[in-house]
Order: structure tokens, then sequence, then C-alpha cells
């Protein structure tokens, strides 16, 4: 099923994503052939009425947080395919009942994007993904940094 779907992926200068056989298997086996090929019909629907992202939308943020081989500049993970995180809430849950300071974990990129996958309830996740936005972290020999943010009164506000 790989081997034929992924050719509908949309080619982009920023990266390879799901446009491989193999990246778009590990989207399969995250989130199951139906889920898949449902994503891949509302796809397909999306781009004959000029609509972009119905896929993910579908397959949800499992397929979404996948980044591809080549991705990472480090060996041995330039050569895998690399999982969005399982249970990014309940990470960020433990992290707080460990060390009693609010958590998010966070897909960032180089190309504007920024999610707040799973957060604690006392992080703002708009204004977080707000302030990472531009990635002040980095994209390339950094690997996935833990970036630590906090609040300094007078600093930042929600508004």
């Amino acid at each position: 099923m790989a081997r034929l779907l992924w050719r509908g992926v949309r080619k982009v200068p920023y990266g390879i994503g799901l446009r491989s056989p193999a990246t778009f298997q590990c989207a399969i086996n995250e989130c199951g052939a139906p889920r898949i090929l449902l994503a891949c019909a509302a796809g397909f629907l999306g781009k004959l009425v000029g609509r972009r992202g119905d896929f993910y939308r579908i397959a949800g943020m499992q397929a979404a947080t996948i980044d591809a081989a080549h991705t990472s500049p480090v060996p041995p993970y330039d050569q895998c395919v690399i999982l969005g995180p399982k249970d990014p809430a309940g990470v960020a849950r433990r992290i707080r009942e460990r060390t009693g300071h609010e958590a998010a974990i966070m897909d960032v990129n180089d190309i504007g994007g920024s999610w707040a996958l799973g957060y604690t309830d006392g992080i703002d996740a708009k204004l977080l993904e707000e302030t990472m936005r531009d990635n002040p972290a980095g994209q390339k020999a950094e690997c996935t940094p833990i970036v630590l943010v906090r609040r300094i009164p007078g600093m930042m506000n929600a508004e």
C-alpha cells in the first residue's frame, strides 16, 4: 500500500516528509491503514478544490510528526525515519509531576511550524507556539533540543 500511495504526497522544497515508501509505511503503521486511506481520499478531494492539508487533518499528528530519513544530520539517525512522540500529553504530565514545573512537548521546524503536541494545564499553548515559531533552538546539528522557556514578569503576556 505504501509503495503505491506515497506518490500522491506533494513534493516540497523543504523535505521529503511522507514522500517515500518507507516514511509512508511508518504513517500506515502509526495511524492504521483505514485512517490513512480515509486521509488519502480527503487529501485527493481537497486538492480537487484547491485546498491543502486535508490528508494531515484526517491522518492526525502521528503522521504529521514523522521525519524522513536524512532529516537528521547526526549518524546513525540520518539513516532513520524518526517517529513523533507516542504520548506527549502523558510525558508532559509526568515531567510536571516529577519536577513541579509546567511542561510541553512540541514539534518545531525551520519553516515556521510550531505545535504543542501535549502540555500541562498551566501552559498557554498558543503563546508557546508563537514563541517557538522561529525555532530559536535550531534545526541542524542541535538534534532535538530541550528548551526551557520561562515567563518573566512584565515581559510576556497572552494578549
